[in-house]
């Protein structure tokens, strides 16, 4: 892709769409001055859509739309485990993966990507009420009940409406960094990273009364990274015991206490490499992570990439 023009992303609305699931995508990659996106909202073609929960659309982009994407939107529709998208749509939708373009589902738009055959073999998610459908329309999907979007490369999957945010999170990270991240989630006023699977919306027979005392202790983790937060010291501010701590710290979270703790430091190393002429050992104490050869090591094992090429990419240069 040219740096020189803006990431382009389609939004496909199928029969039925979901207004929220349409809406989220685009508005978080609205075309606008501060944003490199464009976006064109499409169909099966041209035109009107009848559309979930009351509403219809009008839509100015046909199929050929998925040819010019880089990013696709894929929101959730009514029925999903009954109806299957045209065959023209399935084979556009296709065609748009081996060109390049990333496909991303919003809760049950998972369906529509799962019929496409490009999730065989791979890990994704939906809303949890349709979770145990997808598995078994689709069984060579790797379905997981318990999280809030799977990001798979070239293919991502979120789970209800609400998580459609956090996957458009998820993708402005990787396309322009934890600040850019961050500024768009204050414009949403949403959360700017949501741990929690969706594992928490569940319905359940019993009460969960830790749900909010977890939640305080992750917001006092955030504020304290440059500190020791070992599990015994996370699990004495939620005022449980370690093992209970950790056991429902995964059970909320998807993750370990530890292994959360390090993500979170190393997203806030990132916001420094993006915002701050830090340096690297500077940086690495500053969010706990002890030696700049520490943060080295897990920012190769968690992005894939050096703390200097991640500075160069998204703050253009030390």
């Amino acid at each position: 892709m040219s740096a020189s023009r803006p990431r382009r992303v389609a939004v496909l609305v199928l029969d039925g769409a979901k207004p929220l699931d349409v809406g989220i995508p685009a508005q978080v990659f609205t075309t606008r001055a501060s944003m490199p996106y464009e976006v064109r909202v499409c169909g099966a073609a041209p035109g009107p859509v009848t559309g979930g929960d009351g509403l219809s659309y009008h839509v100015a982009h046909g199929l050929a739309a998925l040819a010019w994407a880089d990013l696709v939107f894929l929101p959730g529709y009514r029925f999903p485990d009954r109806d299957t998208p045209p065959p023209a749509v399935l084979a556009a939708l296709v065609a748009a993966r081996e060109r390049g373009a990333r496909l991303a589902a919003i809760s049950t738009g998972a369906f529509a990507l799962a019929a496409t055959g490009l999730l065989d073999g791979r890990r994704a998610t939906t809303h949890w009420h349709y979770t145990r459908a997808l598995a078994e329309r689709y069984p060579r999907v790797r379905v997981d009940p318990n999280v809030l979007f799977v990001d798979e490369g070239g293919v991502l999957t979120s789970a209800g409406a609400a998580s459609g945010i956090d996957l458009c999170l998820h993708i402005l990270r990787g396309d322009l960094g934890v600040a850019a991240a961050n500024h768009a989630a204050r414009r949403l006023v949403a959360a700017p990273y949501r741990s929690g699977g969706q594992a928490q919306y569940v319905p359940r027979s019993v009460p969960e009364p830790l749900g909010e005392r977890f939640a305080a202790t992750r917001e006092w983790a955030l504020h304290r990274l440059g500190e020791p937060l070992g599990l015994d010291v996370l699990a004495r501010h939620a005022a449980v015991s370690p093992r209970t701590f950790s056991r429902r710290f995964a059970e909320d979270t998807g993750y370990t206490p530890m292994q959360w703790v390090l993500r979170a430091r190393v997203d806030r190393a990132r916001e420094l490499l993006e915002r701050s002429g830090r340096g690297v050992e500077q940086i690495a104490a500053e969010v706990g992570l002890g030696t700049g050869a520490n943060l080295r090591l897990h920012f190769q094992r968690v992005l894939g990439t050096s703390p200097s090429e991640y500075r160069r990419t998204f703050a253009g240069g030390e």
